[in-house]
């Protein structure tokens, strides 16, 4: 698709593989190429595999951006919340494959997922934002209420991050694999989803994550709308 994000449609299965070369931060052109991506894989009516480059997910946002002053970064994480929003509501089942480290903005979209498959090694999965110096922002709060268990949803506050044995705990993961094991297993549990009814899997989740969604639209219009 482009040099920061592939995009392989292969028996109804879509799958999107981020690796800029880096640590597969989300800037502004991986997060638009990752906007780009979901709408594609909705046009060819795909369940989505979305995953990183060996060792890691994603480092999350993009840091040097909050320094270049309040529009870029109020679109950088306007960008990151409307696609947690998209994954949240997307009408296909949306997997994804951990790979790896998941800092913040990483962590977002796997709390957005369907299913959540992870690998074990000495990884970082979580939401450090205040140990780095920073606020959640309110769209994070309302996933993080949505998806982890009520103790590890109160942890926010302390910027805590896991490795991949507590990340299934706390509810970012749903199971983990030997890291070799990874690609073959959420190629397995895609394929297992496209058996499902799609109109009743669209019609469940439009119901199962109404008020997540909602509170999620009304942060992005009250903190992220410059």
């Amino acid at each position: 698709m482009n040099d920061t994000l592939s995009y392989t449609l292969d028996g109804g299965i879509a799958t999107l593989a981020m690796d800029d070369g880096k640590v597969n931060a989300m800037s502004i052109p991986m997060l638009t190429n990752l906007h780009a991506a979901f709408d594609r894989a909705e046009k060819d009516r795909a369940v989505v595999v979305l995953t990183g480059k060996e060792g890691l997910f994603s480092a999350g946002f993009d840091l040097k951006v909050f320094s270049q002053g309040r529009g870029p970064t109020i679109e950088m994480l306007r960008l990151g919340a409307t696609l947690a929003e998209k994954i949240l509501s997307f009408p296909f089942p949306v997997v994804t494959g951990c790979t790896g480290h998941a800092y913040p903005a990483g962590a977002f979209l796997m709390l957005s997922a369907d299913r959540r498959i992870g690998c074990e090694g000495a990884f970082r999965i979580g939401m450090n934002e205040t140990a780095i110096g920073l606020t959640l922002p309110a769209f994070a709060v309302e996933l993080a209420r949505h998806r982890l268990t009520p103790a590890y949803f109160h942890r926010t506050v302390t910027g805590d991050m896991y490795g991949p044995e507590e990340a299934v705990t706390a509810g970012f993961l749903d199971e983990l694999v030997a890291p070799g094991d990874l690609e073959a297993r959420s190629r397995e549990v895609a394929e297992g989803l496209l058996a499902i009814d799609f109109d009743a899997h669209r019609g469940t989740k439009e119901k199962v994550r109404a008020a997540c969604l909602e509170a999620l639209r009304g942060a992005i219009e009250a903190e992220l709308t410059d």
